[in-house]
Order: structure tokens, then C-alpha cells, then sequence
């Protein structure tokens, strides 16, 4: 069937990429903030089926489209079970008050002056140890969410801190798997390409941190006192607040420092939490539950479980803290798993029938500088984040496809895998429909449209590699 195989023609492979840009523009445009909540995938499916009429006129079957797609989907689908215990952890951690109790302590101890540019600092370093920005967000970034929104900040920015600082760690971290991968993909050892990467990233995150800094420093604080105390005072009278509650936050950043999978660590803290809820808010939960013909040990098991599926409602009477802390659950997850399904649809498609490669081949073409050869890797993984919702297969793909190209001009290959994550692991988060752009917007709670401005040093970082690239500044030749 290969031999009747008509060559990708770069119209052929424009087409979808074309019809992708307006569906996902008019998406945002009739849907705003809501996009993600529908309208994003059906313009994904649709132009699934324009990429797969391609390929069937190019002499591709549909069993092979088929192929193509359920290969697809099935390496998101670790993504997918990560972001359903995420949705149990939520759930739990603030029904067991273990999110009201950083709420209630960060409230207290953080300056809103500080507070952006502190929060990236903590996400950093927490995701410096333990190597995942997914944990960081999951974990101490719904507790910033829930300051920021306490003190009567702004959420979008302290999302854009929180993923920077994420971002930051996760990279930088020998214990992540993006920062494995990059060096294993182009034959570099893995600490020379952690040293290496210090060049880029460390400007890259000062920057980022002093922007914070200004903002905080000039942005008016829009809670006053007496709705924080109150606020305070709401957290105290519905959950027992104590530094104990802590203890599942804890034993989550250890299992992580351990090198525990994700998705066994997350779905421990869930159920951890879902004992600590049941220990220390017992009243409230069998108050919830509303059922006195029931034994309170079942009360609290049905409580539990049911938070654990449709996540936690919020009943203080304040409405700001209401809303914050009526999240979680694994159903809350769904809509970004169908985001998710839907775009690695598309780009299964569009790798299946050669569109992509062929899109990758034109950049080649006008590759002629060192310059343009460092930009167009960073175009390419960001088109490769954008097109397969992929954060590995835009460090993967673009590696292969460049690694000769390094070679041939004498560039070490430390200088590729800097580029892959500079460009494809940082930018993964700033894609609605990557897989780590619905986590982070369906675990925080924030759109990645409205956090995406404020996600600083995911945004300085590829262009501070691209700078680099035109000026030759710390590029490493490829030694004798």
C-alpha cells in the first residue's frame, strides 16, 4: 500500500494547520474564556477530518488513520489518569482542610507585596527537588491559588508565578523526566546539559522574578482587612485549621523526592487526604451527608467517596469563599480530557500521514545561519506543542529531526537538547490543549489564555535562546 502512496505536497500539510488557526481563532473569539469547554474540541475533531481526508487521497487507509490516532491517545493516557487523581486529590485535600490550612497560613504569613514573585520562588524550589511542575501545581500551587484569591489578588498572575517557578524547577531538576529525556534524545550526558542550560534559564527566571516583583509592588490590593479577617475567621468556623494537616502535603513531596510514579504518589495524597478528612472534619462530613439512618463510619465512607468523584461544596455563606474552595473531584477533570483526547487525535493524524514532517522539512529549507538554525528548532518545538499536545513529542521529534543538522555545522549536541527545553518543555503549559496546558488550567482553575501573559519565564526563556543562537554567546563547538 506504501508503494500508491502519493508524496505530502507542503499545500496538503498548510491545509489543516490553516483550518486549525481560524476554527481555534473564531473558538476564542465566539467563546472566550469558555472555549476550552467545548468549542476547542470540536475545532480539533474537525480538523482531524481534514488532516485524514488528506491522507486518504495520499494513499493512506483509514485503518492506518486508525492506528495512527489509538497509538496517539494512548500516550496521553498517562496524562489522563495523573489529571483524574488530581481532580480526587482537590477534592479531598479541601474537605479533609488541608487547602484551607495553607489558605489560612499563607494568608497570614505572605506579604502581598512579595507575593507573586514569592510564589514563584517556592514553586521553584519545591519543583527543583522533587523534579515535577505537575506535583508543584497540584500540590502547593491550589494552596497560592486560594491566597491570592484571600488577599484579593490576582489569580491569573499568580498562576503565570506559579507555573514559572514549576517550569523552572522541573527543568533544571536531574530528577525530571523532560530533563532526562532531552540529553538521552541527542546523545548528551545529563549534568553537562543541566550546567549548560544554566546559561539560559537562570537570566531567564531573574528577569521573570523582577517583573513579579513590580507588579506586586504597584498593584492595588483589592481585599481590605476586615474581608480578610472574615474570610479567616469563615476558614477557622468550617475546618479544623493546625500545621498537622500539612502531614499529606509532606508525605506527597517526599514520594516525589523518592522518585515514586506521579500517578501512584497523587492518588496516596487523595486517599491520605480522604483519611484526614474523615479524621479531623468528621462532623462536617456527616453533616454533608445528611443521612442519620446512616452509621457515621458510613456517613464519612460515602462522604469521602462521593468527594473523591464530584469534588467538594463549599457552604460558608461567603460567596468569594465559596466559589474557591467548591473544586475538585474526579468529574471535574473530564472536559480537559476530552480536550486532551481530541487533540492528540489531531496531531496522530497529522504525524500518521506525514503532514508534520513534511511542515519540519520547509523549516529546514530556509535553515542557513546558526541563528536561524536555533530558531527554527525553537519554532518547530513550539509548533510541535501546539500540533501534537505533546510536551515529549515536541523534545522527541524536533531532536531527531535537527540532531544532524548540529552535527554538520560542529555544534555540540548540548546546544540541541538546551534548545529542546528551552522551546519544547516550556512552552508546553501556554498551549490550551496540550497536555500541560489542560493540566495546569484544569488543576488551577485558571484559563492558560489568561494566565499565559503572566507565565513570564516561559515566555523570556525561548527568546533569550534564540538571542544566544544570533550572537553565538555560549554556544559550545564540538571538541576534536
Amino acid at each position: 500500500m506504501s508503494d500508491h502512496r502519493k508524496e505530502v505536497s507542503l499545500l496538503d500539510a498548510l491545509i489543516p494547520l490553516t483550518s486549525l488557526i481560524i476554527l481555534l481563532s473564531s473558538s476564542v473569539y465566539f467563546f472566550g474564556e469558555d472555549s476550552s469547554y467545548g468549542a476547542n474540541q470540536i475545532a480539533l475533531l474537525v480538523c482531524s477530518c481534514i488532516a485524514g481526508i488528506i491522507g486518504l487521497k495520499n494513499g493512506y487507509t483509514w485503518i492506518q488513520l486508525e492506528e495512527g490516532i489509538i497509538k496517539g491517545i494512548s500516550t496521553a493516557m498517562g496524562a489522563i489518569l495523573i489529571l483524574l487523581t488530581v481532580g480526587a486529590l482537590i477534592g479531598t485535600w479541601i474537605q479533609a482542610g488541608i487547602v484551607p490550612t495553607m489558605i489560612y497560613f499563607g494568608m497570614m504569613l505572605l506579604s502581598p507585596d512579595w507575593f507573586y514573585a514569592a510564589s514563584c520562588i517556592i514553586c521553584a524550589i519545591i519543583a527543583l527537588s522533587i523534579g515535577s511542575s505537575w506535583t508543584v501545581a497540584g500540590t502547593i500551587g491550589i494552596g497560592l491559588i486560594g491566597v491570592a484569591a484571600g488577599l484579593g489578588l490576582s489569580v491569573e498572575i499568580t498562576a503565570g508565578a506559579i507555573i514559572s517557578g514549576a517550569y523552572f524547577g522541573d527543568k533544571m531538576s536531574p530528577l525530571s523526566d523532560s530533563t532526562n529525556l532531552a540529553p538521552a534524545v541527542t546523545g548528551t550526558e545529563l549534568f553537562e546539559h543541566i550546567r549548560h542550560m544554566t546559561w539560559t534559564t537562570t537570566p531567564s527566571l531573574i528577569i521573570a522574578l523582577i517583573i513579579f516583583v513590580i507588579i506586586g509592588l504597584n498593584s492595588e490590593v483589592t481585599g481590605d482587612a476586615s474581608a480578610m479577617e472574615e474570610k479567616l475567621a469563615l476558614l477557622q468556623q468550617h475546618f479544623y485549621i493546625s500545621p498537622l494537616l500539612l502531614t499529606p502535603l509532606g508525605l506527597v513531596l517526599f514520594m516525589a523526592i523518592k522518585k515514586v510514579p506521579a500517578l501512584v504518589t497523587i492518588f496516596a495524597g487523595a486517599l491520605v487526604g480522604g483519611v484526614f478528612g474523615a479524621t479531623f472534619q468528621s462532623e462536617s462530613i456527616i453533616a454533608a451527608v445528611n443521612k442519620p439512618e446512616l452509621h457515621n463510619a458510613a456517613a464519612l465512607l460515602q462522604g469521602t467517596w462521593d468527594v473523591i468523584a464530584n469534588g467538594f461544596t463549599s457552604n460558608t455563606g461567603n460567596a468569594e469563599v465559596d466559589d474557591l474552595l467548591s473544586r475538585g473531584g474526579m468529574s471535574s477533570m473530564l472536559v480537559t480530557v476530552w480536550l486532551i483526547i481530541t487533540a492528540m487525535t489531531f496531531g496522530a493524524v497529522m504525524e500518521t500521514t506525514g503532514l508534520l514532517q513534511r511542515i519540519a522539512k520547509s523549516i529546514l529549507s530556509v535553515v542557513h545561519s546558526t541563528g536561524s538554525l536555533i530558531a527554527a528548532t525553537v519554532a518547530t518545538c513550539i509548533g510541535t506543542n501546539i500540533f501534537t499536545a505533546d510536551q515529549y513529542i515536541a523534545i522527541v521529534l524536533p531532536g531527531r529531526m535537527f540532531k544532524l543538522e548540529y552535527q554538520k555545522r560542529g555544534l555540540d549536541p548540548k546546544n540541541l537538547s538546551r534548545v529542546l527545553e528551552d522551546s519544547g518543555t516550556i512552552t508546553s503549559p501556554l498551549v490550551p490543549w496540550n497536555t500541560c496546558g489542560a493540566f495546569m488550567a484544569g488543576t488551577l482553575g485558571v484559563p492558560t489564555l489568561a494566565y499565559l501573559p503572566y507565565a513570564f519565564f516561559n515566555l523570556i526563556n525561548p527568546v533569550i535562546s534564540i538571542i544566544y543562537g544570533y550572537t553565538g554567546f555560549k554556544l559550545v563547538k564540538i571538541k576534536d
